[in-house]
């Protein structure tokens, strides 16, 4: 068996995401597309790129847990996807101590923040929206360690 290559990972993302969007109304699959640049960017694998394609597939039902046990994928993509898969009620530190103890989810999820947090994508939502999130990621951010820098 051949592990499905990121064209082919790409492709199913986009068949599985087609109808859903984002809360601004975008399609959701331009958040994928940005998380998995911007893992690219920050010099993630392919197993990574690929995990950052499918990162929300099992948490928003698209895909199942099923799907991604018997799917043609490496082990660490699986991984990490799970990792990054929330449970409901699950609590934040719970979530963040299993990205951080999967190696390669961090960046995945690092990739995902800076898309989530990015002030254009959040100026287009309500304020109280807008501020819950900010709070929210930052709060992940802090959790997971990760520095947000500012160019200037």
């Amino acid at each position: 068996m051949t592990a499905l290559n990121l064209t082919q990972v790409e492709a199913l993302a986009r068949l599985a995401h087609a109808a859903q969007v984002d809360k601004a109304g975008r399609p959701y699959v331009e958040h994928l597309a940005a998380v998995a640049h911007g893992v690219a960017e920050r010099g993630g694998s392919e197993e990574q790129i690929a995990a950052a394609w499918l990162h929300d597939a099992v948490e928003d039902g698209v895909l199942s847990e099923r799907w991604l046990a018997d799917a043609e994928l490496p082990q660490a993509t699986k991984k990490i996807v799970l990792a990054l898969t929330k449970r409901p009620g699950e609590p934040l530190e719970e979530y963040t101590a299993r990205i951080l103890a999967t190696p390669g989810a961090a960046l995945v999820k690092e990739a995902d923040l800076a898309h989530n947090a990015d002030p254009g994508r959040l100026a287009v939502l309500p304020a109280e929206t807008r501020d819950r999130l900010a709070a929210k990621y930052a709060y992940v951010r802090e959790l997971l360690g990760i520095r947000v820098t500012t160019q200037g």
